[in-house]
């Protein structure tokens, strides 16, 4: 397999692996790890479901044939609660009609079993490339913002309900985690009709008192930097 941690400058993309078979378990979260991803494992439907809505990943590979809840069950479930992550369907059902019913249930790619490791790799790739070019979301630290609903979804997947301006002020630092943003620079952007030199100040502290103090990074002297959740 080849490398797919130049995809993602800051940090690993999140993997959910969604299968029964433990040699195949063992296996692809090992190779997947050695590419750069933080890998989660589920052995059946239930967990993979649990996962799926408590945690945030980019990219999900579910097998179709799972104990508990089926892996097509799943996925429907997973879409059915606006989880965005791309999906894989890896599975030994490969007709015509067994392709199109995964695609249909909201899976962005098929792959059929057995499978040859490099090709699931490139796919993989192809699939983060496409969460990054379309994501809906921004990372902070180990958590995210959730750009479509305007929330913060924090590592244990708790969800923080943003106002307009705090939305505004994180998505720009967000965009640009490398950056140090001045405030005047950040007046200029999200607080246009403030009057208050200490606008930015302020907003800062509400997001501190929502997120906890380490979410943004003052630099002194310059302005501030995204931290993390």
């Amino acid at each position: 397999m080849h490398g797919t941690t130049e995809l993602r400058q800051a940090n690993r993309f999140r993997l959910l692996l969604v299968e029964d078979d433990r040699e195949l378990v063992e296996l692809l979260s090992d190779a997947l790890r050695g590419e750069g991803y933080a890998v989660d494992v589920a052995m059946d439907g239930h967990r993979g479901l649990h996962l799926g809505l408590t945690r945030p990943y980019d990219v999900v590979v579910i097998d179709r044939g799972l104990p508990a809840l089926d892996g097509m069950d799943l996925l429907v479930r997973l879409r059915s609660r606006a989880v965005r992550a791309r999906a894989l369907m890896l599975t030994a059902l490969g007709t015509v009609h067994d392709r199109i019913d995964g695609l249909d249930a909201g899976a962005d790619d098929y792959l059929v079993k057995p499978f040859d490791l490099d090709e699931l790799s490139a796919r993989l790739r192809a699939l983060c490339r496409r969460a990054l070019e379309l994501s809906d979301v921004l990372d902070v630290g180990a958590g995210h913002l959730d750009i479509r609903q305007r929330e913060v979804v924090l590592p244990d997947g708790v969800r923080v309900r943003l106002t307009t301006r705090e939305f505004a002020l994180l998505r720009i630092l967000a965009a640009h985690p490398e950056r140090v943003h001045t405030r005047s620079a950040l007046r200029r952007s999200v607080f246009q009709d403030a009057s208050a030199h200490s606008i930015v100040d302020t907003y800062v502290y509400y997001l501190r008192t929502k997120l906890g103090r380490s979410v943004v990074r003052t630099v002194p002297g310059l302005g501030y930097q995204l931290g993390a959740l």
